[in-house]
């Protein structure tokens, strides 16, 4: 089978190879998966330079999240050949993987596989993270890089409950689209000033939790717009560059600054929730109530064009890979 790989840390463009390997047999437990589409996400990139919480053993297939159909069941899965399903895991780029059976999500009919490859990671941390924000209709909450997939899923999700979104962008051509999906404000980071910015949409009332996903000058900027008791979620680094503390703010604004990992988060929660919140979102995304955009599919074979097109600025939507 086809599948990209790596053998040493560093930039995609430098390390990832397309090789031919055998194809995996599923053990005990386990379910393997034909795959038909694949996401790339911000996850990925970090995995491949090896900055990311998970640390590839190398030589390593990259790739989180994908769907497709079972294709065999190991020992004790009670699973039927043909089921369609969505799934993570580490090393999901090529044209069969081995996962947990209990580790996959039967993929609702009527979706289509272009949204179920990225209907888990970007949607359920969505969702987690405005659970563990705990706001309600009024609020404010402030996101960075709102023009990413999971900014979108966030604006698209907050809307709905009467929770209102102010956005950060780098380019003013972004504002409208995410003013159209819901959002009550953007902000150009470039050429506005944030905190006058807040103050002016809020009407002075500063925002009560904002989503972090940059770090560096920009959360720093974040932070001062936080109203009294505010929290800020951080849950990406794409600056590379820690968040500059102001100890007093923290200490006389009373902020609390707290780190989201879609994993854990997941683990932390009960059965009946997780039974719960699973079908609430993957039949928002099969009925279109929440919406994921699609720039462009490339084959396993392109993936050099594939990464390079994910890492271009102003993208209007995902960049999958079909098998």
């Amino acid at each position: 089978m086809k599948a990209v790989q790596f053998e040493s840390l560093g930039l995609p463009k430098e390390v990832l190879k397309i090789v031919e390997l055998p194809t995996p047999e599923p053990a005990a437990g386990e379910v393997r998966i034909k795959v038909t589409k694949a996401n790339i996400i911000p996850a990925d990139i970090m995995f491949i330079q090896g900055m990311y919480g998970i640390r590839p053993q190398l030589p390593q297939i990259a790739g989180f999240e994908a769907t497709g159909t079972i294709d065999a069941a190991g020992e004790g899965v009670d699973m039927p050949v043909g089921m369609g399903v969505i799934f993570t895991g580490t090393g999901v780029w090529a044209e069969y993987v081995c996962v947990s059976a209990k580790a996959v999500i039967p993929k609702p009919p009527a979706m289509s596989d272009e949204i179920a490859c990225q209907a888990f990671v970007n949607p359920f941390t969505a969702y987690g993270m405005l659970m563990e924000a705990d706001l309600k209709a009024g609020d404010w909450l402030m996101l960075t890089a709102a023009a990413s997939a999971f900014s979108k899923f966030v604006i698209q999700l907050a809307a709905s409950r009467g929770i209102n979104v102010i956005g950060t962008v780098r380019r003013d051509d972004q504002k409208q689209a995410l003013i159209d999906l819901g959002a009550k404000a953007i902000i150009n980071e470039q050429t506005e000033n944030i905190f006058k910015a807040v103050k002016i949409a809020t009407d002075g009332a500063m925002v009560n939790a904002a989503f972090d996903a940059v770090g560096g000058p920009l959360g720093d900027k974040v932070l001062n717009a936080l109203t009294f008791s505010g929290k800020m979620f951080v849950y990406g680094a794409l600056s590379l560059q820690p968040i500059p503390l102001n100890n007093g703010l923290l200490i006389f604004k009373n902020l609390t600054i707290k780190g989201f990992w879609l994993s854990t988060w997941m683990t932390s929660l009960t059965k009946e929730q997780r039974y719960s919140i699973i079908p609430q979102v993957l039949g928002m995304l099969a009925t279109q109530d929440l919406k994921a955009d699609i720039e462009a599919t490339y084959t396993i074979d392109e993936v050099q064009k594939a990464i390079k097109h994910m890492e271009t600025p102003g993208r209007g939507g995902k960049i999958l890979f079909s098998f």
